[in-house]
């Protein structure tokens, strides 16, 4: 089968376009003829050999995507071949064929094509996870979104806003910045201008945020961090800047903070219960209208590498996407 490889630990670049073996049906996994894959910072890392999860070499990698079941192993009774879905996997997607746990493969709403299936599970997944599950994000809270022009930013401004939140999206350029508007983003921030902890002050009349949704790290998390009102939630999305973030104990006692982490692809095999509930809301939401993607580009199979240069370099506004049969 036609797979983006990698065969050592390094810079996206390294990756190549070849042929690998078709992936071998375990108990209790289902095959996918994959047609479409949504590109992920967390698959640079896995490419570089720093994800939490380091796979044998050579491998394809892709963490989610979209297609058609085409088999099943014994004992998967609620799959069967033909069925339109979309799924989770530790690698593979950037394939024309994929195996993963049936748990971890969701049917596609009712209306949705294959590419914006592909971008659906990552991001959204993540967003109402942190919010819902980790933030407890309710009706009346102020959500602050660092990288609120990104592809988990966007999505976690629709999904605070169909919760009931008013969004505070901060972001790099006006571009981005209306993306998050066309989202719902009640308040916008530039950040490479304006002093974010002040604006967030003057946003809030000095009361701070309740939540903060940080996929970016770095310098910008302790500003945000100290935007946060008394009792406020911090969530450890990811690390887009390349700079981990260190926070003062004292000022989290003092406030009362709290620092949440969000894994959200251990919930596959540690609350399974929770990774599939999530989707449930989501996929009603899909159907009220409530969610809208944002695809910024379309690339094919053998442009893996540029996509993913893209993200790192934070060039990329919404989500990207490989089609694989282009």
């Amino acid at each position: 089968m036609r797979a983006i490889i990698c065969r050592d630990w390094g810079d996206p670049e390294s990756l190549e376009l070849g042929e690998l073996p078709e992936p071998e049906l375990g108990a209790g996994q289902v095959r996918i003829r994959m047609r479409a894959a949504g590109v992920n910072f967390a698959d640079s890392i896995l490419v570089r050999g720093n994800y939490q999860e380091k796979p044998d070499l050579p491998f394809a990698p892709g963490l989610e995507g979209s297609g058609e079941i085409i088999e099943v192993s014994d004992g998967v009774t609620d799959l069967v071949p033909g069925d339109r879905v979309m799924a989770l996997l530790s690698t593979g997607a950037f394939a024309e064929q994929a195996v993963c746990d049936a748990t971890t493969v969701l049917p596609i709403p009712e209306g949705m094509d294959d590419l914006t299936a592909a971008a659906f599970p990552v991001a959204y997944g993540t967003s109402h996870l942190a919010l819902a599950h980790r933030g407890n994000l309710k009706a009346g809270d102020t959500l602050l979104v660092l990288g609120a022009g990104g592809g988990v930013g966007l999505t976690a401004i629709e999904c605070a806003k169909a919760m009931g939140a008013t969004v505070i999206a901060a972001a790099s350029s006006t571009e981005k910045l209306l993306l998050a508007q066309e989202r719902g983003a009640d308040h916008l921030v530039n950040y490479t201008n304006v002093d974010l902890r002040k604006a967030v002050r003057t946003i809030t009349d000095g009361n701070g945020v309740d939540v903060v949704y940080d996929p970016v790290g770095g310098d910008l998390a302790q500003s945000a961090m100290r935007s946060i009102a008394w009792s406020g939630r911090f969530l450890v999305i990811g690390f887009a800047s390349g700079n981990v973030p260190q926070f003062p104990g004292n000022y989290l006692l003092v406030k009362n903070i709290a620092i949440v982490g969000v894994y959200w692809g251990a919930y596959r095999t540690q609350e399974p219960e929770t990774f599939r509930a999530g989707f449930t809301e989501l996929a009603e939401w899909w159907s009220a209208g409530k969610l809208n993607p944002h695809i910024s580009q379309v690339l094919p199979l053998a442009d893996v590498p540029r996509a993913l240069s893209m993200l790192e370099d934070r060039k990329a506004a919404g989500r990207l996407v490989i089609d694989i049969d282009s």
